[in-house]
């Protein structure tokens, strides 16, 4: 590991370059490049889940974590090939101060030449991608709405803001609910004329599985809400000739029942993060499934339809966070004096 600190963005180029040189074929066949932007306190979190998505995608990964906003422009990084991340290429970038704003000064040079870009927020998902340079380079943008304080709300902002390429790992977590419920419709045509979600209220699992379900099969499922599971507990649809197909959680596995079968127990673990992230690198065209399933959550029609790039919208959020202190002091009516 190198460690600059206090450094420019053209020194950590240089020493990029030299601990490839000296890694020699470890650092060689990168897949794409992953831009993290992450929290101090969720830096080692970002790190363990890359370094299991790296084993299956070679990458360069480059963490961003912004602080400070208000002090002094400043620059550390830490420089790793081979080492603790296993095979990526990694470099963990703090910026503060006005550096942070413009992290993209920082991170540009640095991206793997003919290669994707992906970039993932380990925080609270931006309301607006477009404010942040390094989602409008991305060619496939990975947000987690779970990290919200409302996640639901969140959701429903990812499709407001979305654009062809964007995914949320909320997303990826019910794709093992999705295998099971569809598979219960391997050996039989029958129309479902209703769907039920027993799942906490703001559980955006349960609110994507329900978008999802309404986008597939044209209904509109109940969603019960529920205080006495953490997340999702059951899915359950009802046919037309009367059946009725139930998936339910217990602990990592889910009970498979349905009318006129024997009931199974099948596989549904929850997975690391390393693993999630991983299932949605090894795609980097458009989910339209995704995009129809966070439409018919939201409300919203033709998300496929959306071009893949966006334009950069500058906004200063120390400006925002000045003007809404002097709105603040004005009180209702008022001016500032």
């Amino acid at each position: 590991m190198i460690g600059l600190w206090d450094t420019t963005g053209n020194e950590v180029v240089k020493a990029l370059a030299a601990e490839r040189r000296s890694a020699g074929g470890v650092a060689s066949g990168l897949a794409l490049t992953l831009v993290a932007v992450v929290e101090e306190k969720k830096v080692r979190e970002a790190e363990a889940a890359a370094t299991i998505a790296a084993a299956a995608h070679p990458c360069r990964l480059l963490i961003v974590v912004r602080s400070d906003l208000e002090g002094r422009s400043r620059l550390d990084a830490e420089i790793v090939v081979g080492g603790r991340l296993g095979p990526a290429e990694a470099v963990v970038m703090r910026m503060y101060g006005r550096l942070a704003l413009h992290a993209e000064s920082v991170v540009m040079p640095l991206l793997a030449p003919d290669v994707p870009v992906v970039t993932w927020w380990h925080e609270e998902p931006p309301d607006v991608i477009a404010n942040d340079f390094l989602g409008v380079v991305a060619d496939r943008r990975i947000t987690d709405s779970a990290q919200a304080p409302d996640p639901v709300a969140a959701l429903r902002q990812r499709a407001q803001d979305y654009a062809s390429g964007d995914t949320d790992l909320t997303w990826t977590r019910i794709t093992l609910w999705r295998t099971l419920v569809a598979g219960a419709f391997d050996t039989t045509e029958e129309r479902v004329v209703g769907a039920t979600i027993v799942a906490p209220e703001k559980d955006p699992t349960a609110a994507l599985m329900k978008g999802w379900l309404q986008s597939r099969l044209g209904i509109v499922p109940t969603w019960e809400f529920t205080d006495r599971a953490p997340r999702m507990h059951s899915v359950e649809l009802q046919c037309a000739n009367g059946d009725c197909v139930r998936v339910t959680r217990e602990e990592n596995t889910a009970l498979f029942s349905r009318t006129g079968q024997e009931d199974r127990y099948m596989p549904l673990p929850k997975r690391p993060v390393g693993d999630e992230l991983a299932e949605e690198l090894r795609r980097l065209d458009a989910d339209q499934i995704y995009a129809e399933a966070l439409g018919a959550l939201a409300g919203v029609s033709d998300l496929d339809k959306r071009p893949p790039m966006r334009v950069h919208v500058w906004k200063d959020p120390a400006l925002a966070a000045r003007a809404n202190d002097a709105g603040a002091m004005a009180g209702p009516g008022g001016s500032a004096a």
